[in-house]
């Protein structure tokens, strides 16, 4: 037979003691910077997509505290990482606490696309370097005829 007094428990806490039902007690999801989260972020018109992500802080704003979160956002071709910022007054993203098997999207994939994305950054640097060289082999000494160094 339960009685009242089965479903009530005694925590502390910051020192102070309270008794608690837990027939009317809420859950509450306790998370830490580098727990793996999904996200769902709202999309254009009623769409919405789900992204895996992991909490990488906690922003404590006196009016606005704020969870960080930077999420995976891959496509067939793509892996992009971006950020959610999760307090209060978010409205088009929601976040859950992410199991093991949600990580859907393969890591060496992502990777190989952020990877891609590094040389391509690369070849942009090497381009603009060599621009710059050809100016001042070609066009540049024209105009230190017009602007000489020192004066």
């Amino acid at each position: 037979m339960n009685t009242a007094d089965d479903h009530k428990r005694t925590v502390e806490i910051n020192g102070i003691k309270v008794e608690v039902d837990l027939r009317t007690a809420k859950r509450v999801d306790v998370y830490r910077v580098g727990d793996p989260v999904k996200l769902l972020v709202k999309q254009y018109g009623d769409k919405y997509e789900t992204y895996p992500g992991v909490i990488i802080a906690f922003d404590e704003f006196e009016k606005l505290p704020t969870i960080v979160v930077m999420y995976l956002k891959a496509g067939y071709s793509e892996a992009k990482l971006e950020y959610a910022y999760i307090n209060s007054q978010t409205e088009e993203t929601e976040m859950v606490a992410a199991a093991e098997d949600d990580m859907y999207y393969d890591r060496e994939r992502a990777i190989r696309h952020l990877d891609g994305e590094i040389t391509k950054a690369e070849r942009e640097l090497v381009a603009a370097q060599e621009k710059r060289a050809h100016f001042e082999r070609m066009l540049g000494k024209h105009f230190t005829a017009f602007n000489p160094v020192g004066s």
